[in-house]
């Protein structure tokens, strides 16, 4: 639920927060699509292989017009009007593809990403997650309409926006701006982000919002039903699409790094990436610096990962620091 009378900014989140950079221009969301984005093109006339356009494993639809794909004008106007009165739709699963699933609605093909099915599992296993997929298929699912654009021929829908009563979403919308600070529920984790639900609307953590350090996974950090704190990027009342970020109820530690550390000092660090040019440290949360090769030992070795293991406490020494580029840099050998 968004948290009642939805919490302002704190002092020290509006100091570091004052004018957060906007999600990239359709980079949040162009992952939610990412893998099914096939789906909802423009197609050409129908061969046997059309399906195979659409990225789905199992062709099983009729073929005959043009209409088929691009979708006649009064189907369009009643998706519209659904869309407009922000009800909900049962229909019937007719493909999958490794995104999600696809959709009839008479003459239009609608798209379900996997992120948006009730309880799909977060797997990293491409059989079984094309298995679970293709066991959805004849099946009738209750779904929302939350993307449409005629012109592109894209019609996105959710299962999960479908769990709440009409107006929800709207009422959520109105309810919070941007620089808010609400509190959600996750409800999924998937390798671009976490979605949260904030009372009826889901917004996105993409993986880059979750912390100012290096996040492998967003699982690595959160949990499904967690219920969080999140600050709210940008709202996009047209699009109902809400940015919400973790790492920004945080100061950002690159701010403040020249006055809080010093050349020649000796910091505790955990190595979190050994490459050829030589490991990364953390010395702190979302602050890692760069232990050259040059600066990893005396004398000669094959590979860095000969001195230093990923998860290995190390004592480095500050060579440099560069807080507007967010540089660090580290010697071992000193």
């Amino acid at each position: 639920m968004v948290e009642e009378g939805v919490k302002k900014m704190t002092t020290e989140v509006q100091q570091y927060n004052s004018a957060p950079p906007l999600p990239p221009d359709e980079g949040y969301w162009a992952a939610l699509l990412e893998e099914g984005e096939v789906a909802s093109r423009e197609l050409d006339p129908p061969e046997d292989s059309h399906w195979e356009a659409f990225g789905l494993d199992t062709p099983n639809a009729q073929t005959d017009q043009q209409t088929a794909y691009n979708g006649s004008q009064a189907d369009w106007e009643q998706v519209q009007q659904v869309f407009e009165s922000d009800t909900t739709v049962e229909l019937n699963v007719i493909g999958h593809n490794r995104g999600g699933l696809l959709v009839e609605w008479n003459s239009l093909r609608g798209f379900i990403p996997a992120s948006q099915l009730l309880d799909f599992p977060s797997i990293d296993d491409s059989h079984y997650r094309r298995d679970i997929l293709a066991s959805r298929i004849g099946q009738p699912l209750k779904l929302r309409v939350i993307e449409l654009d005629h012109e592109q021929n894209r019609l996105i829908l959710s299962e999960r926006a479908a769990q709440v009563q009409p107006g929800t979403r709207a009422s959520v919308l109105n309810t919070i701006s941007e620089g808010d600070i609400c509190s959600g529920r996750v409800t999924n984790l998937c390798d671009f982000g976490v979605f949260v639900d904030l009372g009826g609307l889901e917004g996105l953590i993409h993986i880059s919002e979750l912390s100012w350090g290096r996040v492998g996974h967003p699982n690595d950090i959160l949990n499904r039903d967690d219920i969080i704190q999140v600050y709210v990027m940008a709202v996009d009342q047209a699009q109902e699409r809400v940015a919400l970020s973790l790492k920004r109820l945080h100061p950002d530690p690159w701010q403040t790094v020249e006055k809080r550390y010093y050349i020649g000092q000796i910091v505790a660090g955990i190595i979190t990436n050994v490459v050829d040019f030589g490991a990364f440290a953390c010395i702190e949360e979302g602050l890692e610096g760069l232990i050259h090769v040059s600066e990893l030992a005396e004398g000669h070795f094959l590979h860095p990962r000969n001195v230093v293991k990923e998860g290995e406490t190390v004592h480095a020494k500050i060579l440099n620091i560069d807080g507007t580029n967010r540089r660090l840099g580290l010697s071992l050998r000193r």
